[in-house]
């Protein structure tokens, strides 16, 4: 018998018993999609953290203060100090001083209720530079951003974001708030300009929801006199140039400050670190994910080798008078772990069916990304037809070793 007659022959035996193929199949098909999607799930995890932590800004290098110690000891967390100020950014932005920075842009940050007519929202009001739009990769979906002499003038304009916008404005305005007025801390801005939505956020916070002043503005409205900012962004020349330019903000900022680095009172993170940071967590989630889909492929394994055993004594006549009719054990033997390889490679086939479908209907329905790994698609049928097979081996040996006079004895 050779190879196409055995195939033939062992695909026969499986459509014989249709309903026990199937049942047989089920454990391993479940242990493959589980794998797909549960890859899938974590991949989707990580791009979705490596996109939001892009939307940040490209090479970007994020400068915060340190943490303050009140009088009875009680310390603050990274970010409570007024450490950093606008010289600070300023001397970064020097290219004699720090060459390897493109653009740098100072922060504050402070929630407050902007109302535009009767409708108010509370939102992030965020003060900067003009630097601020290239230097977070954002664009405008209307208006323009505001100037070095709107800055410096401490201009009352305001630019919102695309949440916020929608929040503020209903009817006729809602389509382009652009020239509307809106009201913060009970003086009055002129919206000047619409952000684009960049679909992220950061440290809990919706990259879409904020209103951006002028950081000269943002100190008049808050009342604030001191130079303080509570976050810098340097945008490195390159991708390339990022770490030199981490070593030159630090060197500079360690010495206009006086200190250490081990008393540094300021910290400088990049996205590599938030990309590493965020992703360990999904990676450990999902190998532990993945382990408990292995463990539903291994039963799915015994479960071909219990079937195949019980094939393989239901059909010992038949063996029997294969062998006397001049079949030999491995020809026996290879039609079992034939029929052993299309219970599995069927398993998996359908098992990665699931998976696509699967990686297809979920995101709309649980609002998660899957990402469809080539890799773990190709690895989970080739783990299948490896179950098929390893399975099969003690089953197809047993019949194999069966003597001719034994099995045709048998009842």
């Amino acid at each position: 018998m050779n190879w196409l007659e055995t195939v033939r022959a062992g695909a026969e035996a499986v459509r014989a018993h249709r309903m026990r193929s199937i049942l047989t199949m089920l454990g391993i098909v479940i242990g493959i999609a589980s794998v797909i999607l549960t890859v899938g799930f974590g991949q989707g995890a990580q791009k979705e953290v490596k996109d939001e932590i892009d939307a940040l800004g490209s090479n970007l290098l994020i400068v915060s203060p340190g943490s303050t110690t009140d009088s009875s000891g009680v310390r603050g967390g990274f970010g409570s100090a007024t450490t950093l100020t606008l010289d600070d950014a300023s001397a970064i932005g020097e290219d004699s001083v720090v060459p390897d920075a493109e653009k740098v842009a100072a922060t504050t940050s402070t929630n407050a209720a902007v109302a535009a007519g009767e409708t108010n929202w509370t939102t992030s009001v965020v003060g900067t530079t003009p630097s601020w739009l290239d230097v977070r990769t954002r664009t405008l979906e209307a208006g323009r951003f505001f100037t070095a002499e709107e800055l410096a003038k401490g201009a009352d304009v305001v630019v919102l974001g695309p949440d916020t916008a929608s929040e503020l404005f209903t009817g006729p305005t809602a389509a382009n708030p652009v020239g509307q007025t809106v009201s913060i801390g009970g003086r009055q801005l002129t919206v000047i300009g619409v952000l684009d939505s960049s679909g992220a956020s950061s440290t809990g916070t919706s990259e879409d929801d904020q209103a951006v002043v002028p950081i000269s503005t943002a100190k008049s409205l808050t009342g604030s006199t001191d130079n303080a900012v509570s976050t810098i962004y340097v945008e490195a020349t390159s991708a390339d140039t990022l770490s030199a330019a981490y070593q030159e903000v630090q060197s500079l900022l360690l010495t206009r400050h006086g200190v250490a680095a081990s008393d540094a009172d300021f910290s400088i993170s990049t996205q590599d670190s938030l990309v590493e940071t965020a992703n360990s967590t999904n990676e450990t989630l999902t190998v532990l994910l993945t382990g408990v889909a292995a463990i539903s492929l291994l039963v799915g394994g015994v479960g071909v080798m219990n079937i195949m055993l019980v094939s393989v004594t239901e059909r010992i006549r038949e063996i029997g008078l294969r062998k006397a009719l001049g079949a030999t054990p491995s020809v026996i033997g290879r039609q079992f772990l034939v029929e052993a390889s299309m219970l599995g490679l069927a398993g998996g086939i359908a098992g990665v069916l699931i998976g696509v479908v699967g990686s297809w209907v979920l995101p709309s329905i649980i609002d998660q990304p899957v990402t469809l790994s080539a890799f773990a698609t190709g690895a989970a049928l080739a783990t299948s037809l490896a179950l098929g097979v390893g399975f099969g081996v003690y089953p197809a040996s047993r019949a194999a070793r069966l003597t001719p006079i034994d099995a045709l004895r048998s009842e």
